[in-house]
């Protein structure tokens, strides 16, 4: 399969699991499927299925990086579908970790959901909105005098 196809094809391994977070949080089935441990498991499957052709030339990259080798090993179509690969699977345990722990803190999906939004678009991104709005919520209930969660 042709680096073009597998990109288009790799969201299908995620997207399910970030529709279900943002538009059915509460949902019993997402609750259930969020719980388990494998959720990000196809997408990092393929990424390792991706990866392994390549192992020396990537971890050679990696392992000693400068900014010509990055560049140069993210530059054509297979090491931007990679990248991609990866960034699907982090992303999505970030985002099964934040909607995991805000359920556990009793965030509303109301909050919650715009940001599994906004790490679905810019991880790392959403992830500093979700623990600065943790932190705003625990230093809430402090505040009132009650426990934070």
């Amino acid at each position: 399969m042709n680096p073009e196809t597998i990109f288009s094809l790799s969201s299908l391994l995620v997207m399910p699991f970030w529709l279900l977070m943002i538009f059915l949080p509460r949902w019993r089935m997402t609750q259930r499927v969020m719980a388990g441990l494998w959720v990000a498991v196809p997408a990092a499957l393929l990424y390792a299925v991706l990866v392994l052709p390549h192992f020396v030339e990537i971890f050679t990259a990696v392992s000693n990086p400068t900014l010509t080798g990055i560049t140069a090993l993210l530059g054509d179509a297979t090491g931007a579908t990679i990248a991609w690969v990866h960034f699907l699977a982090f992303d999505l345990f970030v985002g099964r970790w934040v909607y995991l722990d805000g359920r556990s803190r009793q965030l509303s999906a109301w909050i919650i959901s715009p940001i599994l939004f906004v790490v679905l678009m810019l991880g790392p991104i959403g992830f500093l909105l979700y623990l600065a709005v943790r932190t705003a919520v625990a230093r809430q209930f402090s505040a009132d005098g009650r426990s934070a969660l």
